[in-house]
């Protein structure tokens, strides 16, 4: 039996949105097990009085912080600290942290000398040394879109082949990922497509363009050759190839 992550989700309640709390867990558990669930927050304010009903239904275990200096963020040093309890204890895989805010690029730099994996949950507007400092990022505008189904809001578009052309940062990433994962004759198994992908882009995601998966997207540009084999075993197995290859 395959062993899964064990993850320590840490969410900044100033931060994030309750409505994305479902899809949040949701796709952390495509990661791991959550085993430990902390929000933060001043509970006294009533701005984060929407979080109240959420936090009962999925078990996420509120922790007091008051803001003791005006102008000064309580909240993200009481994360921070918690964050380096839980890594010193030994007993996570890696970490969820769920934030728009660039002061926690350095804890996550940290955690992932530890050698753990640092998952990253904020806003487009997250500063880049936040996400860069992530293995991986994900918008959670993708999470808001998802939470409120494609038939009560407009899921985020998705882009045309020509529209991905003109992405000329997309489009390098994709063909340099499928040049370093290929073996001679040019073909490359999607999934080491992928991984490259997200080792050279935290925020890589093809939900961002409108695109449930990698294959999906890749296919959507038109500039890549794409074959499904079955294995040995019978499994099926994608790869793709640069067309300008041939």
């Amino acid at each position: 039996m395959e062993q899964t992550q064990k993850l320590a989700v840490l969410i900044d309640a100033d931060n994030a949105q309750p409505s994305i709390v479902d899809a949040l867990l949701a796709e952390i558990a495509k990661y791991g097990t959550a085993s430990v669930k902390r929000i933060y927050g001043d509970w006294t304010s009533p701005q984060l009085k929407g979080w109240k009903e959420v936090l009962l239904t999925h078990s996420i275990q509120p922790i007091q912080q008051f803001g003791y200096t005006s102008g000064k963020n309580a909240t993200d040093s009481a994360m921070i600290i918690d964050a380096m309890d839980l890594l010193y204890t030994g007993n996570f895989d890696g970490f969820c942290i769920v934030s728009s805010d660039s002061d926690f690029t350095k804890l996550a730099a940290r955690i992932r000398e530890s050698g753990l994996t640092v998952y990253g949950f904020g806003e487009k507007k997250t500063p880049t040394p936040f996400v860069s400092a992530c293995d991986k990022f994900i918008f959670t505008e993708v999470l808001r879109a998802e939470e409120a189904g494609e038939e009560t809001a407009a899921p985020i578009k998705r882009l045309t082949a020509a529209e991905l052309k003109r992405d000329r940062k997309l489009i390098r990433l994709l063909k340099d990922a499928v040049d370093a994962a290929s073996d001679e004759s040019g073909w490359a198994h999607l999934g080491a497509t992928g991984n490259i992908i997200a080792k050279q882009s935290p925020e890589f995601d093809p939900r961002n363009y409108g695109y449930k998966k990698l294959g999906e997207l890749v296919k959507a540009t038109g500039l890549f050759d794409i074959e499904e084999q079955v294995t040995h075993r019978g499994a099926k197995a994608v790869y793709v190839r640069n067309r300008r290859r041939r």
